[in-house]
């Protein structure tokens, strides 16, 4: 079936939007290429060097993603960030196409590519190189596979379903939620559930498990490490309102105010519908309801953390131009209205705010979480350390944190090895590092508000302060490290 222009704005508007998208994944992949590294990038970074098919926090999809871009461009903001840079604009295209076959609107595809690329869930976290870079992307391409599924009946389409699925799996394990989605859409809608008596959504879900093994076999080679850290955070806690309106305020700012009204709108809009429902836009409501329903019950049990719900997005953005096209097309609410009139202005000022803080000081005088999260200051902490260290004759430094042993390897101007001393189990792809690199002088390293020198103090005889080293933004201090000369091996070096 081809594509029907319903809504009919001029072509001309249709490519305004995507310049509008276009400019969006450039400024994004400037500021990439121009921001220091969070703690979490510099320790994904750290598993590119030692590549393996399975980590302790994490599926393995994000360390051959950084991998890439280094090999590309060397151990830079630019090398680590560059293919977390390209796979969002891939999933904006994916976006773009999966839209306009759902939404039978030209204008309606446009508008959900610009929508998933002002978000700031889209814009912050397919910036940075973190797991959820992947899987958003992943979870782009499995909507617009199943999209032309909806569209074009044609059954191979299941095949780019299990490999996009697949990939999805070995970026994150929140990707399970997809599989739900698939199979909660072809339950509820009645053209599609034929396929439930067909071998190709099974052969796509073998597909995708079959990608996903290897992960699986290492997981059951290290004691099922990861899989209990991750799944482990189902284990139901006591009820309690707290983490609710925690979660639902993420959402509200990680989508912006009016995008996240507009998603919620369309997304209620479709399920209120007897039409809609029956029809490809089922799809969207589908894919969200599981993993909605999911974040909410455990959100009245425990933290979920913002970013858990980022594949969700790309459905997210084209039910957000559902509610955007009823709004032009039908009376809707005073909320819609303004919501309508508000998202684009408000959310293009929310992103580039966000951006300026990240690249300039714009709200001096603050202790913002941008500057926390990113290595901003670290430049200067850096060469502190590395002068205590040249007056020590340290062959290396300690750290008790993994964000320092990320960011202390990445940025230490000489690179000298640098060993996190305790939870060693989120280096078992690496070689152990060597006993005689304990049994020269070294350097400990921690954040003050951490500070474990008692824990190597039971394996050194001289742990001995030597200075704190702050790191600060336009005069205001971020953190504060203290810095230890250590000596005297007594015995095992590394705590369990």
């Amino acid at each position: 079936m081809a594509r029907e222009v319903i809504f009919g704005p001029a072509e001309g508007r249709v490519r305004a939007l995507l310049l509008a998208t276009l400019a969006l994944i450039l400024i994004r992949g400037i500021v990439a290429g121009a921001t220091p590294l969070s703690y979490d990038e510099a320790y994904y970074w750290l598993w590119s060097k030692h590549l393996a098919v399975g980590y302790y926090d994490h599926p393995p999809a994000i360390a051959y993603v950084i991998r890439t871009g280094t090999l590309l461009f060397g151990d830079t903001s630019l090398g680590v960030r560059f293919g977390s840079w390209l796979l969002s604009a891939a999933a904006s295209w994916a976006v773009w196409q999966a839209g306009g076959l759902i939404l039978k609107s030209e204008y309606g595809a446009a508008l959900s590519a610009l929508f998933f690329n002002l978000m700031p869930m889209v814009g912050v976290e397919a910036l940075v190189a973190t797991p959820d870079a992947p899987e958003i992307a992943a979870a782009a391409f499995v909507l617009l596979a199943l999209a032309k599924i909806a569209e074009t009946r044609n059954r191979l389409w299941w095949i780019a379903v299990g490999v996009a699925a697949g990939f999805a799996l070995l970026s994150k394990y929140t990707a399970f939620f997809l599989g739900a989605g698939i199979v909660f859409w072809l339950v509820i809608v009645p053209k599609e559930r034929r396929w439930l008596f067909s071998v190709w959504p099974y052969l796509g879900a073998a597909i995708a498990l079959l990608m996903f093994g290897p992960t699986v076999l290492w997981n059951a080679e290290h004691n099922w490490i990861s899989f209990a850290k991750q799944f482990g955070r189902v284990e139901e806690g006591g009820f309690t309102l707290r983490f609710l309106g925690e979660f639902l305020g993420a959402q509200l700012v990680l989508a912006t105010p009016f995008l996240a009204i507009l998603g919620t709108a369309g997304t209620i809009l479709i399920l209120r519908s007897r039409e809609m429902m029956r029809s490809e836009l089922a799809l969207l409501f589908a894919m969200i309801a599981p993993a909605v329903v999911y974040f909410v019950w455990h959100s009245l049990h425990d933290r979920v953390q913002g970013n858990w719900p980022s594949f969700l997005y790309p459905v997210f953005a084209i039910a957000a131009a559902v509610a955007w096209l009823h709004v032009k097309q039908t009376k809707a609410t005073a909320v819609l209205r303004i919501s309508q009139l508000s998202a684009v202005p408000v959310a293009v000022a929310m992103m580039l705010i966000l951006y300026a803080q990240a690249l300039w000081t714009i709200i001096p005088g603050v202790r913002d979480p941008v500057s926390r999260l990113l290595a901003i200051g670290m430049d200067r902490v850096v060469v502190d350390i590395e002068t205590q260290r040249a007056n020590t004759h340290a062959q290396g430094i300690l750290t008790t944190s993994y964000a320092l042993m990320g960011w202390l390897s990445f940025y230490m101007p000489s690179h000298p090895p640098v060993v996190q001393v305790n939870e060693r189990f989120r280096y078992l792809d690496e070689a152990t590092p060597p006993r005689s690199l304990f049994e020269g002088p070294l350097l400990y390293v921690t954040e003050v508000r951490n500070d474990q020198s008692a824990l190597l103090a039971m394996r050194f005889a001289h742990v001995t302060p030597l200075t704190h080293i702050a790191r600060t933004r336009g005069g205001v201090r971020i953190d504060e490290y203290a810095v230890y000369s250590v000596s005297g091996l007594k015995g095992e070096p590394l705590a369990d």
